[in-house]
């Protein structure tokens, strides 16, 4: 492999950068590229579809799962054209077959469905690698940027799939009108014959021509990766810099050498220097105290004061033991020995751990027993802060609830009301409604309410007959309001009654 004729600039590069340097590759030789690979592979294609005519589904399915031999012959022209040897169009065809020898069994059956196809074929079909060897260079390349190769497969079929569907879509638009119209898609989709099987052999088509387009892209995006991985390997980047130096300072590099030689001749003569007489004599004894102090001192020894927690005396010797003395079992020695290290510490921070799950724990189980207790309290005092606060709304939906605007005798003014205004008599019975509620049973009703909303508030009031009338009530004011459906005679003298019954009788607290 010569890194020096390569046609790109090698270096490391991040995997989206490899893959953006795939396209450019693939972008450089996309005549070459996508003219072989459509002399290859459409003809297989017609001669499927051909056999298959009856079957058009399965004759895609097979030019899919093709695909991997078909792969062989972008990557081939790729890795001849990195390094300045691209091949004919004549050449490339001729090689094809030779391609499709190594491990093609393989890569049509259990390695079909890889997502990482593209990444780890340059493994078998450039390196010639196989078995063990394969899998240890792929544990070794798959460490980094095989996520990529995975990303890059997946974004694949789905790019295919949207070329593909617009690429039906523009066929359609292009259909003459006449035509179109002419078209009875109901029977189209409804035929069971083979009347249609020539507009479902087109449209496989239509997919063979965009993989003209995009697989020779997606091959060399993945021998960029693959590049890149080695490039990061093997420093391929730090070779072509020490090549280039070499070539460099191989004129001046003799006339170096004889310098560098001229300069190492007298410092090798033995420098002639007296001896001092009055050298002491280092001994055995000094030398070893010397070492010893040198070895005391950081950093070869940094003491330090540890603190822990022991059962009893150390362990004594063996030879001090008394012969009578009982032996620990070796377990339970080892766990005494376990614990007097770090366990002590572990086992305390664990139960402080524990305690204090346990107050937390108990805790949340009395804020969620209490819970109603906690609520009612919060809202009575939340309700004596704004009782004084907020004013009492004097309209709800659009009615007025001012009791000046209500007559004194509220029953016997809808009853004269119903004949000749039914809607006027009935919102008068829920304007009133409204009133008392917020008056004489001092509910915190507000003007975001709605009418489901009032009858929560009754709910809560524990009032039966009070929640049966603003139920009704409330029923037969909303199929007026937004149904103008009036309610029927014996429904309004009843409504009336009932009205009677609740608040003329002193009924309210």
């Amino acid at each position: 492999m010569r890194l020096n004729d390569a046609s790109v600039v090698i270096r490391p590069r991040t995997a989206w950068e490899a893959m953006d340097l795939g396209i450019l590759l693939a972008r450089e030789h996309r005549w070459l590229l996508m003219s072989s690979w459509a002399l290859v592979t459409l003809p297989v294609f017609a001669l499927l579809s051909t056999l298959l005519w009856n079957y058009p589904s399965t004759a895609l399915f097979l030019f899919w799962w093709l695909k991997p031999a078909f792969d062989r012959l972008p990557l081939f022209i790729l890795s001849k054209a990195l390094f300045g040897e691209t091949p004919t169009l004549k050449q490339a065809l001729r090689q094809w077959p030779s391609l499709l020898k190594g491990q093609l069994l393989a890569s049509l059956t259990w390695r079909r469905l890889s997502l990482s196809r593209s990444f780890v074929m340059p493994v078998v079909q450039l390196e010639g690698l196989e078995g063990q060897a394969r899998q240890q260079r792929l544990g070794v390349l798959q460490q980094h940027n095989a996520g990529s190769a995975r990303w890059l497969t997946l974004i694949g079929m789905h790019l295919e799939m949207a070329l593909w569907i617009g690429l039906l879509g523009l066929f359609y638009l292009l259909l003459p009108q006449q035509v179109e119209q002419e078209w009875d898609w109901q029977q189209f989709v409804l035929t069971a014959g083979h009347d249609w099987l020539w507009l479902e052999h087109l449209t496989n088509a239509f997919y063979a021509l965009i993989l003209v387009f995009w697989e020779p892209i997606y091959v060399s995006c993945g021998f960029s990766l693959y590049l890149n991985r080695r490039t990061v390997l093997e420093a391929w980047d730090l070779e072509l810099v020490f090549r280039r130096l070499r070539q460099r300072l191989s004129p001046v590099l003799p006339v170096l050498l004889m310098a560098i030689g001229l300069i190492l001749i007298p410092a090798s003569q033995p420098a002639m220097a007296d001896e001092p007489v009055h050298a002491k004599p280092l001994s055995t004894h000094a030398a070893h105290q010397s070492i010893t102090q040198l070895l005391d001192q950081p950093p070869f020894k940094n003491p330090q004061t540890v603190t822990r927690y022991r059962f009893g005396p150390d362990k004594p010797a063996e030879k001090n033991k008394p012969e009578g003395e009982a032996k620990l079992p070796a377990w339970l020695e080892a766990l005494l020995n376990n614990l007097n290290r770090n366990s002590f510490k572990h086992l305390a921070q664990g139960i402080e751990v524990a305690l204090w799950g346990l107050l937390a724990g108990c805790l949340a189980l009395v804020i969620w027993r209490y819970r109603e207790w906690l609520r009612a309290f919060v809202s009575r005092r939340a309700s004596r802060k704004t009782r004084t606060a907020k004013p009492i709304p004097t309209q709800l939906f659009g009615l007025q609830l001012g009791a000046d605007t209500l007559p004194d005798d509220i029953a016997s003014t809808a009853e004269q009301l119903w004949p000749t205004r039914p809607r006027e008599a009935l919102g008068l019975l829920y304007r009133a409604l409204l009133s008392r509620l917020l008056h004489d049973f001092n509910l915190p009703l507000k003007n975001a309410d709605t009418e489901g909303q009032v009858l929560e508030h009754i709910h809560l009031l524990q009032h039966p007959q009070l929640l049966a009338f603003s139920d009704d009530l409330t029923q037969h004011w909303q199929n007026l309001a937004y149904g103008h459906r009036l309610p029927p005679p014996q429904v309004q003298q009843q409504l009336c009654s009932h009205w009677r019954a609740l608040f003329d009788s002193g009924a309210a607290p």
